[in-house]
């Protein structure tokens, strides 16, 4: 996370530098993201501060953060747990998505950032060949946080970590499918495809059409878990 700049009462900018607690939330957002973390698993303070090397009372806090995120949640007198997201919150997220993704998209980026998107769908090609579903999940996650990462914005990233964090406690209840993941894999092949050709528009309609199905099967799965609850 950057650090945040503020003005003193003289007037100079002053950049504060994330405190430890913000550190631990992050760490906690990414594990969440990279699908560490299930929906529902109760979150111990005493277990993640000796593996952090942090007090309690930093690990409070932290989990103070993700609370005001959604991402956890605090039940008097049984702890902290991760939190299972609602069929009702799906849209909401991608909303958000759409927001963000398909602009920085629409923007292109440098070689570099273009390099990285590459990178990600390499890597997604890797897991499905080996047939591993929870590396596929993780990178279709480095493959959306990359395209976010062409718009070179922090607060766009701070944003996007929290959603694909969001994002990874959706997609535990579809991964039912065994290859659920690895039928994102062509169309983030043809999504940079797009990009490394410099044809911004293409790409980025493509990701809309994508979100779009994505939306909708994530709908379905969660829609038909909650009649059945």
């Amino acid at each position: 996370m950057p650090g945040r700049a503020t003005r003193t009462a003289t007037g100079r900018l002053r950049v504060a530098v994330p405190s430890v607690a913000e550190r631990v939330a992050d760490e906690l957002r990414l594990q969440l993201a990279e699908g560490a973390l299930l929906p529902g698993a109760r979150l111990t303070e005493s277990t993640i501060a000796e593996d952090l090397g942090v007090s309690r009372n930093t690990v409070r806090e932290a989990f103070a953060e993700l609370a005001s995120e959604r991402l956890v949640v605090r039940h008097p007198n049984r702890g902290v747990f991760v939190a299972s997201l609602e069929a009702g919150d799906v849209h909401d997220v991608y909303t958000v998505r759409r927001a963000i993704e398909v602009s920085a998209l629409r923007a292109g980026g440098s070689p570099e950032d273009v390099a990285a998107v590459r990178a990600a769908v390499e890597e997604g090609k890797r897991a499905a060949a080996a047939r591993d579903e929870e590396a596929a999940g993780t990178a279709n996650q480095h493959f959306h946080g990359a395209i976010v990462a062409l718009a070179r914005s922090p607060r766009l990233n701070t944003i996007m970590a929290q959603v694909l964090a969001e994002m990874r406690l959706f997609f535990h209840k579809a991964t039912v499918d065994a290859q659920f993941y690895q039928h994102y894999v062509p169309d983030n092949e043809e999504i940079c495809l797009a990009l490394e050709s410099g044809e911004l528009d293409r790409a980025a309609d493509l990701l809309l059409a994508y979100l779009d199905r994505s939306e909708d099967n994530l709908g379905e799965v969660h829609g038909d878990a909650a009649d059945a609850e």
